[in-house]
């Protein structure tokens, strides 16, 4: 019968011990490379000034100032409000959400071919044919009369 060892896979095993001692050693320069700088810096710097007591009410602060974070904001524009009854027959007539993914994944007629500055514009797409209004708008959702 052939035994099966604990420590089978030799070689994967070798390479994750020494990848983990190469992050250490890497760790480590790195570490003992900051120190160092920060050592050099401070030797060449005055000491710091001691932090201000915060319960003595006679020192000088910098003034508050307040800035809105809406003061630099921009309407985007008018936008036409429509009752949603009415909105919702306006995307039946067009043909629903298919109609916005097709339009969405058609390619650019003004990026395919450059116009010279004396061709006419394109025709626009022609338009997907209109379907008349269900009676029932909702019997597509399931619900029982």
């Amino acid at each position: 019968m052939k035994q099966h060892h604990a420590c089978w896979p030799i070689p994967a095993a070798r390479a994750r011990a020494w990848a983990s001692a190469r992050t250490w050693a890497c760790a480590s320069a790195l570490s003992l490379a900051t120190a160092t700088a920060l050592a050099q810096g401070a030797a060449g710097s005055p000491p710091p000034k001691p932090a201000a007591d915060p319960l003595d009410a006679t020192v000088k602060v910098p003034p508050l100032v307040y800035r809105s974070t809406l003061s630099t904001y921009r309407r985007a524009g008018e936008f036409e409000s429509v009752p949603w009854r009415e909105a919702n027959d306006r995307v039946g007539r067009i043909g629903g959400w298919r109609a916005y993914a097709r339009e969405a994944n058609a390619p650019d007629p003004a990026a395919s071919a450059p116009l010279s500055p004396l061709s006419p514009p394109p025709p626009p797409p022609p338009s997907p044919p209109s379907k008349p209004a269900p009676s029932d708008p909702h019997k597509m959702h399931g619900g029982k009369k």
